[in-house]
């Protein structure tokens, strides 16, 4: 990563279990990172460069954490893992206009608004830049029970290969990564008994549930030179769970 040592990146849901592995990466990469999260207590505990209090699932909030960013750290961020993201598991029909909407608006509209304020802040730049969303499993393959998260995270994947053609004549790269289960305070109450933590490693075909650090590393290794060549896709972090069919014994 020699070629981009210091440059300045800004994470989103930074105070999230696969948000804090980001900015820990990126900053023992040689980056310094602006932290952004909507509580300034509970984001002062990340180790960042930068602690930036913003709602970026509106518009005002996502453009005023790329101005903090810049003010702060002296130039605007040419890599962003925007890692903010919520979950719903519940039937379409017991699902709610206001369920819906939030959904949407935790996971898309702030996927959409943080790109854009990135995109804005770097298109007259000339530098090129890189940005991780973060989808789902469940966008990928379909999964009872999920149908407003997987609406949500289909529209982020969708949203990072637009994105990523439309501004690769600029050198913004534009990716995403597709969890499965992964073990962050967001997924606590799911795997806080023995049988359901079983019950949902026997889901992957490597078997066990993946820790946030795993998600993060490939969330770094997109935003790095090394992955200079690789634009508008969506990796599966998934222990081959949306791709592999093992032979059963």
């Amino acid at each position: 990563m020699n070629e981009s040592q210091n440059r300045v990146a800004i994470v989103t849901g930074a105070r999230g279990g696969i948000g804090a592995e980001v900015v820990a990466r990126l900053r023992s990469a040689g980056h310094r990172v602006a932290a952004v999260g909507r509580d300034a207590v509970s984001l002062a505990e990340v180790a960042a460069d930068a602690h930036l209090a913003f709602d970026t699932t509106t518009p005002e909030g996502a453009a005023a954490a790329i101005d903090a960013c810049r003010s702060q750290l002296g130039s605007a961020p040419a890599l962003l893992a925007h890692c903010v993201g919520s979950t719903l598991i519940a039937p379409l029909h017991r699902t709610t206009a206001a369920q819906y909407r939030e959904v949407l608006r935790v996971n898309l509209d702030s996927a959409a608004y943080m790109l854009q304020a990135w995109v804005e802040a770097l298109r007259g730049a000339g530098s090129g830049g890189a940005a991780v969303l973060v989808s789902s499993v469940v966008a990928r393959i379909g999964v009872a029970n999920h149908e407003a998260i997987a609406a949500a995270k289909g529209g982020v994947e969708a949203l990072a290969r637009s994105a990523a053609a439309t501004y690769a004549s600029i050198g913004l790269r534009v990716n995403a990564v597709a969890p499965g289960m992964t073990e962050t305070p967001m997924t606590a109450s799911m795997l806080r008994l023995d049988a359901m933590r079983d019950g949902a490693g026997r889901q992957y075909p490597l078997g066990g549930v993946q820790t946030a650090a795993q998600v993060a590393d490939t969330i770094a290794w997109l935003l790095s030179d090394g992955a200079a060549r690789i634009t508008g896709q969506v990796i599966a972090v998934d222990g081959g769970f949306t791709t592999v069919r093992p032979l059963v014994k």
